[in-house]
């Protein structure tokens, strides 16, 4: 049976915050090094919701794509439309990424278009953060920091993988030809980042807003 409670997740009296805004990555947007190899945002503040169901499930398949406009994706896939992406998680769970302030009402539509359904919507949003790299560099960047196999042949863009990165855990998100996405957890955030900074040194690395 599905599951109707929801609840708003953003603050109505105070500002979110994202898992980095303590690093200061607007005030060092523009400062790096010109021609840098690696280029690094943080796609901060997004609506983050985990789905569940049976992926086997036609009336399932089709409700998700009725609610997000995407099909959904097989095992290690990711597919979007605009600023949204829907990406599997595992056999019975998709992660749906959102513009900010948007989850509350992709949540809904999930539910109407999913209700009768064994299903499960969780909004994730404070939880999770992506920073997105892109740069000629990005490649050697990840081969330094993962043993996961990240070959254009093994790892086209369309591709996601959760995997160990830098010995902790993360998804690798491959979005565009030299652009990848990492999905990272808040408490985890600050560690990735002082990772990346060392890692990029001798590719160099710029921070764009």
């Amino acid at each position: 049976m599905t599951a109707i409670n929801q609840y708003l997740q953003r603050p109505t009296t105070a500002p979110a915050e994202s898992p980095l805004h303590h690093a200061g990555l607007d005030e060092l947007a523009g400062k790096g090094k010109k021609g840098a190899g690696i280029r690094l945002r943080e796609k901060k503040l997004l609506g983050h919701l985990t789905l569940r169901g049976d992926g086997h499930d036609a009336a399932f398949a089709a409700g998700v794509e009725k609610a997000t406009g995407m099909p959904l994706p097989s095992a290690l896939q990711l597919v979007s439309q605009g600023d949204s992406s829907l990406q599997w998680l595992g056999p019975d769970e998709w992660l749906l990424i959102v513009p900010s302030g948007e989850e509350f009402a992709a949540e809904q539509r999930l539910r109407e278009a999913l209700e009768g359904l064994h299903i499960q919507v969780v909004n994730v949003s404070g939880g999770q953060t992506i920073l997105e790299l892109s740069g000629a560099k990005v490649r050697e960047l990840l081969m330094k920091s993962t043993s996961y196999d990240v070959h254009p042949n093994n790892f086209p863009v369309g591709k996601a993988v959760g995997t160990v990165f830098a010995k902790s855990q993360l998804v690798i998100r491959h979005t565009g030809e030299d652009t990848w996405e990492l999905l990272v957890r808040r408490s985890f955030s600050d560690y990735f980042w002082l990772w990346l900074q060392d890692a990029s040194r001798e590719y160099g690395l710029a921070v764009e807003a």
